[in-house]
């Protein structure tokens, strides 16, 4: 049952709110970013752009510079939990999240790696291969002791804003609006592939078409934590797993 007039003013401005104080904001940087990279000289297939790059070359200030961005990007997430909490238990069930099935949700987490890991590595190397997609450049993995904890924290950090956010977040707001299931489904996924597409169009339809599987998935089944174990799980392979491909096997990536 779709709210009121007045209630629908007020989802409305806290749905934008919410998205431009988070991956809305993040969609409008790659939007820009997509526009400089193929307003250059240079092809965008011979352009690079650095994957969780220092921020000093003092350890320590880098250090600080990374924990403060991963907390500061988790703000909007506890900002959904605070708008979303209930007071009954499951607190989060509005978000998708409970604790009946940490098994069973880690488990079909891991099946979703293997379902849209390796297509991704495909569309990944065949956008280099024609051209369409930069060069995305690790940062090494020895940079500093810190380095692979960071990273871990950093794909924490993605899969809960992500998911949260675009999926659970937006799914209950969206039904309040009246909207229907496929509406919200292509919505989101839309979103999802933008805030990429600085990584180049195949980064976009390769997202979009990982939004539509996961709102699909959350549809019908009505749980979050799968997703975010899926995510979080790409994201360190790609964080972590990634750099150590990149620097043992620089000629398949073009950086020999």
């Amino acid at each position: 049952m779709s709210a009121t007039l007045p209630a629908r003013r007020r989802l409305a401005t806290e749905i934008a709110l919410v998205l431009l104080l988070s991956l809305g904001a993040s969609a409008i940087w790659s939007v820009l970013q997509f526009i400089d990279l193929n307003t250059r000289p240079a092809p965008i297939g011979e352009q690079q752009v650095a994957l969780n790059p220092s921020r000093s070359e003092r350890a320590w200030l880098d250090l600080a510079y990374q924990l403060t961005g991963i907390f500061l990007d988790l703000v909007p997430v506890a900002l959904v939990v605070w708008l979303l909490w209930r007071t009954r238990q499951p607190h989060l069930g509005a978000l998708g999240i409970d604790r009946t099935r940490p098994g069973r949700d880690t488990a079909s987490g891991i099946a979703l790696v293997l379902v849209i890991g390796v297509p991704g590595i495909a569309l990944y190397f065949a956008g280099r291969a024609l051209g369409l997609t930069v060069d995305v450049v690790p940062s090494p993995l020895d940079a500093h002791w810190f380095t692979i904890p960071v990273l871990l924290l950093s794909a924490l950090r993605a899969g809960l804003t992500e998911e949260v956010i675009v999926i659970g977040y937006l799914f209950e707001r969206l039904r309040r609006l009246g909207w229907g299931t496929w509406q919200i489904i292509l919505s989101a996924a839309a979103l999802r592939g933008v805030y990429h597409l600085y990584q180049g169009v195949p980064a976009l339809l390769g997202n979009i078409a990982m939004g539509v599987l996961f709102g699909w998935l959350y549809a019908r089944t009505g749980r979050l934590v799968p997703l975010i174990v899926a995510h979080v799980l790409i994201d360190i392979a790609a964080f972590a797993g990634y750099p150590w491909a990149y620097a043992t096997f620089p000629a398949l990536f073009g950086a020999g």
